[in-house]
Formats: structure tokens, C-alpha cells, sequence
């Protein structure tokens, strides 16, 4: 992995794609219907007290979270071993509390970005958007975690930006494609990110250890 390109990434995306495509279309379909089913099932119970309200949001929260961690351990195993990912992949619910502080956290530091205008969210979210990867592939804690991601996108801030500009073109294209289309779309921008998300750290980890330059000799 040499190069980093927003190219290179949705070009490994679909390639990965490409070697199990109805697994990929059937593993995110039966996803999306499960964790839809629940959200929506404990959606309706929220509406019927105060209390039964707040419990039900909370496991709606839960569900989420474990959800979204589930997804990343997916998108990271088909990445690297597609042809023995399983939908089992999904489960992935153990650092559920780092996973739960770093997303905290991320999103305060999004609206602080926020309120000191646009911009400096959007350049915060490049540097800490690899922060939940990390603690699903490396189990680290929350603030190590955001840490890490901050080294591993450093220089690359620009590139991120543009997978961010393909992704979301992809995203609308398969919407526009109805159901069929996006099942394809999604695979494939998860595989791209995971893509982007091993090159910079393998990247990272190179230059943390190449040996310093010699210092010049004096004439």
C-alpha cells in the first residue's frame, strides 16, 4: 500500500466487492432489516410513558452503538480476509464503553468545531474520524483512540476530504438506484474507508519506524 488516493480507496472497495457480491448484498440487507426492526420496534414502545420512554431510548441508543461497531468490524474483516468474512462479523459488542466515550467525545469536539465555524469541524472529523476503527481493531481507550487518529491522518487531510466527496456521490447514486443500489453503494464505500483507514496506518507506522536522517557532517 503505497499511495493513498480517494481513487485507490473505492477502487479496492468495489475490487473487495467484486470477489462475493450477493454475500455482501444479502449480509447488508439482513443487517439494515434487523437493526431497523429493533430501532423502529423500541421507537414505538418510547411513545408510550415517560419511563418505559427513557428505557426505550436508551436501548435504541445501545442498539445503535452496537450496531455501528459491528459495521466497522464487518467493513475491517472484509477488507482483510473477504474470503472467509461472515456475517457473524456483525457481532463485535466488547469495547462497547471506549466505543461509546470516543463517539462522546467526537461529538463534542464536532460542535465546538461548529461553533467556532464550519470549517474546523470539518478538519477535526478527518483527523478523529479513524477513532472508532482503532478501538475496534486495536481495542485502545477513547482518548487514545482520538490520539491515534490524529497521527494517522496527519498529511492527509485533503485526501480524506475527497474520499468524503466520493463516498457521498456513491451514497446518492445508489439511492437514486432504489434498494438494489445502495445495498452495492454501501458495501463498497465501508470496504473504501477501511481501505483508507489500514493504508494510513500502515503509512504511519512506516515513517514512526524509518531511522532519523544522519545529521550532515561539518566541513
Amino acid at each position: 500500500m503505497n499511495t493513498f488516493s480517494a481513487g485507490q480507496c473505492i477502487s479496492y472497495g468495489w475490487e473487495t466487492f467484486k470477489k462475493r457480491p450477493w454475500f455482501f448484498i444479502g449480509s447488508y440487507l439482513l443487517y439494515t432489516v434487523v437493526v431497523g426492526v429493533l430501532s423502529s420496534a423500541l421507537l414505538q414502545i418510547a411513545k408510550e410513558g415517560a419511563v418505559v420512554g427513557l428505557v426505550a431510548n436508551i436501548l435504541r441508543l445501545v442498539v445503535e452503538i452496537i450496531a455501528g461497531m459491528g459495521m466497522i468490524n464487518f467493513a475491517l474483516r472484509s477488507h482483510d480476509d473477504v474470503e472467509h468474512v461472515s456475517i457473524m462479523d456483525f457481532w463485535h459488542p466488547a469495547p462497547f464503553w471506549s466505543y461509546t466515550g470516543a463517539t462522546l467525545l467526537f461529538w463534542l469536539i464536532m460542535l465546538v468545531g461548529l461553533i467556532l465555524l464550519i470549517v474546523p469541524g470539518i478538519i477535526w472529523s478527518l483527523m478523529f474520524g479513524f477513532a472508532g476503527y482503532l478501538i475496534i481493531d486495536r481495542n485502545l481507550g477513547p482518548i487514545e483512540a482520538l490520539k491515534e487518529s490524529k497521527r494517522i491522518t496527519y498529511g492527509y487531510k485533503w485526501e480524506l476530504f475527497l474520499l468524503g466527496l466520493a463516498i457521498f456521490g456513491i451514497v446518492i447514486l445508489g439511492l437514486i438506484c432504489l434498494i438494489i443500489g445502495i445495498l452495492v453503494a454501501y458495501p463498497i464505500v465501508l470496504i473504501a474507508m477501511a481501505h483508507a483507514y489500514r493504508t494510513l496506518e500502515s503509512k504511519a507506522d512506516a515513517v514512526a519506524t524509518s531511522p532519523a536522517p544522519a545529521p550532515a557532517t561539518a566541513i
